[in-house]
């Protein structure tokens, strides 16, 4: 089953969700602005995607900038709490099955994982 992380109001999300859809992959969505990803969900996309916190951060959300994140001496830790905090701040869609994820832009990598 693919975990999707998913935000109805973007359009790449929209897309990538349309694109597994139509390959009938099983999917576990979740609405990441409704519901949080806790800070070892995020470690594990973090891992999975082979990435630091800071890559799966939208860097122009006014929170971003609010917040300081840009500011290098922060720790993943930081980070990972600010995105669990303020999840509009989490890069999309994110898909994941088991020990890989992939960022859905574009929105075609997602089949990467099929």
């Amino acid at each position: 089953m693919i975990r999707f992380y998913h935000n109805p109001r973007c359009s790449k999300s929209r897309e990538a969700l349309k694109l597994l859809q139509e390959q009938a992959a099983p999917l576990d969505i979740v609405e990441y602005l409704k519901t949080p990803p806790s800070i070892e969900e995020l470690q594990q996309l973090c891992r999975a995607l082979g990435v630091s916190p800071r890559q799966i951060m939208r860097s122009k959300e006014d929170d971003y900038v609010r917040l300081h994140l840009d500011d290098v001496s922060l720790e993943d830790k930081h980070l990972l709490q600010a995105i669990h905090n303020h999840p509009q701040l989490l890069e999309r869609p994110i898909a994941l099955l088991g020990d890989r994820a992939v960022i859905g832009r574009p929105p075609e990598q997602v089949l990467s994982l099929l």
